[in-house]
């Protein structure tokens, strides 16, 4: 599956914005889908997953409440949206989608096959 994310951008401290990750190649609905962030300096986060029919929901307790993943696998898209942001959420965001035909909705990087390239998200104070 070949993975591309767009929808970053500059935001101010407490706006909103949604990302979009498009998928093609197999199946989309064979795959669980992720989002994962890296800040300057620092290691690959977990953000938030979805199971491969838009169920078992998990987040980041650092997002909770603040963002929602969700999916449309008629149009083969993760979204990724993003309100009250903060200055600590500006980061490089990726998605990700597991191994095809695999339950397991996942919070490590290696449990995620594919990756997109990324999409930076900077938000201002």
């Amino acid at each position: 599956v070949q993975l591309q994310a767009f929808g970053g951008g500059p935001v101010q401290a407490g706006g909103s914005l949604r990302l979009s990750c498009a998928a093609s190649g197999r199946t989309f609905s064979g795959y669980v889908m992720g989002w994962f962030r890296q800040a300057p300096g620092k290691e690959r986060e977990f953000v938030a997953a979805i199971g491969r029919y838009g169920g078992s929901l998990r987040y980041a307790d650092s997002v909770k409440g603040r963002f929602t993943i969700s999916r449309d696998n008629a149009k083969n898209t993760v979204y990724l949206q993003m309100s009250s942001l903060k200055p600590e959420d500006t980061a490089v965001y990726y998605c990700a989608a597991g191994n095809y035909g695999s339950r397991v909705v996942g919070t490590t990087r290696s449990e995620y096959d594919y990756w997109g390239q990324g999409t930076l998200v900077t938000v201002s104070s």
